[in-house]
C-alpha cells in the first residue's frame, strides 16, 4: 500500500445526511504552550487557479459570485492546497525535506484560507508526534487545527 486517505466532507447549511457510520475521534488541542518550530508560508493570489490544475474546478475557488453564494466574501483556497503547503512547511522544516520520513499527516480545517494569504504552521514536538495547527497571519485566524504528524 502506498498510502491511504480518509476524508469527512464537511457541507455548508446541509444536514441531515442520516447516518454515516461512526465519526473519527477529534483529535485533542494542540499543547496550550509556545510552538517549538514556526514556518511561514506565503500562498499566491493565484495560487487557486494554479491549483485548479488538478481538476477540481469548483467555481467557488475561483468566482466571486459563486463564493458570495456560499457566504464567502471572495473566493477560498482550496482545502488540499491548504493541507498541501502545511505538509510541505512539515517535511521541509521536520524532515529535513525527506518526504520519505513522514508515516502520517493529520488535521482539521477550522476556516477558510483566501489565495495571497500567508500562512504561519505552528509545530510542538511531542516525541513520538507532532502537533501543528496553522494560522493565518493576515487575520490571525487558526485555520488547520488539531493536527498531527507522525514520522516513520
Amino acid at each position: 500500500m502506498i498510502c491511504r486517505v480518509r476524508a469527512t466532507y464537511f457541507l455548508r447549511a446541509d444536514g441531515g445526511c442520516g447516518s454515516w457510520g461512526t465519526p473519527e475521534v477529534v483529535p485533542p488541542p494542540v499543547p496550550d504552550r509556545a510552538p517549538d518550530r514556526t514556518v511561514e508560508l506565503p500562498t499566491s493570489k493565484r495560487q487557486a487557479l494554479i491549483y485548479q490544475l488538478n481538476g477540481d474546478y469548483n467555481p467557488l475557488h475561483v468566482d466571486p459570485d459563486s463564493a458570495a453564494r456560499s457566504g464567502f466574501p471572495r473566493p477560498i483556497l482550496h482545502g488540499l492546497s491548504s493541507f498541501g503547503a502545511a505538509c510541505f512547511g512539515f517535511v521541509q522544516s521536520v524532515c529535513g525535506g525527506d518526504p520519505d520520513k513522514l508515516g502520517e499527516f493529520v488535521t482539521r480545517f477550522s476556516r477558510p484560507v483566501f489565495p495571497g494569504e500567508t500562512l504561519r504552521l505552528e509545530l510542538f514536538d511531542e516525541g513520538e508526534v507532532w502537533r501543528f495547527r496553522a494560522r493565518v497571519i493576515e487575520r490571525d485566524e487558526v485555520v488547520l487545527d488539531r493536527g498531527l504528524a507522525r514520522l516513520r
